[in-house]
This record gives C-alpha cells, structure tokens and sequence, in this order.
C-alpha cells in the first residue's frame, strides 16, 4: 500500500515513515503542505497522514479541498490540538481519523491498518496465480505448500502485479507505488533487479515482461 505522510517535523515523519516502511508500506513525505497537496492530487494514495500545523497550507484546508476534488482515500489526522471543536471539524470536512500527538507508533500502525482494511474491504485478502497465493493479512505467500519468504519490497511489488493481474505495469508506476516516489529512484534497474529475486523465489513463469509496457503477473 502507498501512505502518503505531510509532516513538518523531520525527525517524527522519519520515524513514521521507517515504521511503516516495516510494516510493508511505500511511504511518500512532504514536510509543506502545499507540496503535500500537489503530491495527493497527483500521485495513487491508498492512505494519507496529514498533520493539521503545517507550513504553506494547513492540515484542515488541505482535506477539505481533497474532498471537493472527490479525492476519497483514507485520511488520518495528527494534531496536537486536544479541543474537542477542532477535532470534531477535522472529522466533519472529510477526515476518517484522528491521532493527537504525542503518539505511540504502534498506536498509529493499529489506526493505519484499520483504516486500510476499510478501504479494502470490498476486495480479497487474497490473491492468487496459478501456484502462487498471498494472503494480505497474514502475510504468508505460497508457492504451491511451499512458504516463500520475501523482503517487504518484494512482498509489495508482488502485492501490486497481482492487484493489477492481467495488466501490464510499467516502471514509473511500480517505482511510485511501490517505493512512494521517484527522487531517489531514477534508475529503471532498481525494479528489473527486484522482478528477478521475486522470479529466483516465485518462478520465472510468474512474472511476465511485456515488451514495450512493463510487467505483469499474468491471469489464471
């Protein structure tokens, strides 16, 4: 899943970000809210962290204009505002959630995780190809009776080819979703290179390359 997280302070967005990153989350930053606003009405957000007091374009204006745009991820809120009047209007211009800091991040993994399963609960935990099964929850994947083990990138970019089956994805894509940005990443290898430790692991059949387009986990 790709969270998008708008938080100022530097220090607490890397730990949120390394924590969820853990967790098997793609995970964009933006410390401006003007930025952040740009980076959720252009990128695929399964989920947005966004903090209230930020420099450029405050937390509230920021959701309130994501709704009107019928933008409908999911959106938690931080704040360190405890009256109750701000938290309520929080929630009434189109926040799920709300999170007042300070925090404990097993408390925020807990809120984000339900927050997704909310979103995806119209969808299967899940999914197979052939041989292969992944069951989101659990975080098992199968090759057959046989347990794959798999690095949180792998797990991720496999997760995204089979929620896309059929279709082919190309890099810029993959990279935005699976590692929640391009800056860093400006190297179509670095996807090559993860597609073949998923092949040594899932088998080579399992991942096609589309000449032209991208890869793709193939139907059936």
């Amino acid at each position: 899943m790709h969270i998008l997280l708008i938080e100022d302070q530097e220090k607490l967005a890397q730990n949120i970000k390394t924590y969820l990153e853990m967790d098997h989350h793609a995970v964009t930053v933006a410390h401006d809210g003007k930025d952040g606003f740009e980076l959720a009405m252009t990128q695929e957000t399964d989920l947005l962290i966004l903090d209230i007091n930020l420099p450029g374009m405050d937390g509230y204006m920021i959701c309130a204009l994501l709704r009107q745009s019928r933008k409908n991820m999911p959106i938690l809120m931080l704040t360190a505002r405890t009256k109750q009047q701000e938290i309520v209007h929080g929630l009434n211009i189109g926040a799920d959630d709300y999170l007042v800091k300070p925090f404990d991040l097993d408390e925020l993994g807990a809120r984000v995780r339900a927050l997704l399963r909310r979103k995806s609960s119209d969808r299967s935990p899940v999914l197979t190809s052939g041989e292969l099964t992944m069951d989101t929850n659990t975080r098992e994947v199968l090759r057959g009776n046989r347990k794959v083990d798999l690095s949180p990138k792998e797990f991720a970019l496999l997760e995204f080819l089979l929620r896309n089956k059929g279709v082919a994805q190309d890099r810029p894509r993959i990279i935005e979703h699976v590692w929640g940005g391009r800056d860093e990443l400006m190297f179509s290898q670095t996807v090559d290179v993860h597609v073949a430790y998923l092949r040594r692991k899932i088998g080579k059949s399992a991942i096609e390359t589309v000449p032209g387009k991208g890869y793709m986990v193939p139907n059936g």
